[in-house]
């Protein structure tokens, strides 16, 4: 009984050694960066994937292999060309799932052409981001665009599908 007393003793000491160490470097990441990062780091908007077999869905997987970030950025697209959702999944520092967070609420809601306006350095400004961390929001410009250009693909190959079944309907 001692010995399970002990145990228990320990793990409440190690869980809250682990909950002030969170809290340190939640505090740390507050006070050196803007409030704009801390809060999409915190509380990240459109986590998660979609299908990237469905061909209204356009994926975006890029990477900066100097310090390891890598982002997967994902829209759906209705029949009229507007993003109606998106979604991301990023490996990598605060200002990096910060960025992706912004990325997806600003392209919903807009036609995918318009999306290719969204700049990193629009991104940078809206998350005060210092120059060291500039690479985070060119990632997220350039998932926006892997992503418009894999649905742009995925649209062009349904549509030759298509003519080619119409085609061969009318033969």
């Amino acid at each position: 009984m001692l010995a399970a007393t002990r145990a228990a003793s320990s793990l409440a000491a190690s869980t809250s050694g682990l909950a002030q160490e969170l809290a340190r470097a939640s505090s740390v990441l507050a006070r050196h960066y803007h409030k704009n990062v801390v809060d999409h780091y915190e509380k990240p908007r459109n986590v998660g994937s979609f299908d990237k077999a469905d061909p209204n869905v356009g994926t975006g997987l890029v990477g900066a292999p100097a310090c390891g970030d890598v982002m997967k950025l994902q829209i759906k697209v209705d029949d009229n060309g507007n993003i109606v959702d998106s979604c991301f999944k990023t490996f990598g520092c605060g200002s990096a799932i910060a960025s992706s967070s912004v990325a997806t609420e600003w392209v919903k809601g807009k036609a995918v052409d318009e999306v290719l306006t969204i700049k990193n350095s629009d991104i940078a400004k809206h998350l005060s981001l210092p120059p060291v961390k500039l690479h985070c929001s060119m990632l997220a410009e350039d998932a926006i665009k892997a992503a418009v250009k894999d649905w742009k693909a995925k649209q062009q190959k349904q549509g030759g599908a298509q003519q080619q079944q119409s085609a061969a309907a009318t033969a």
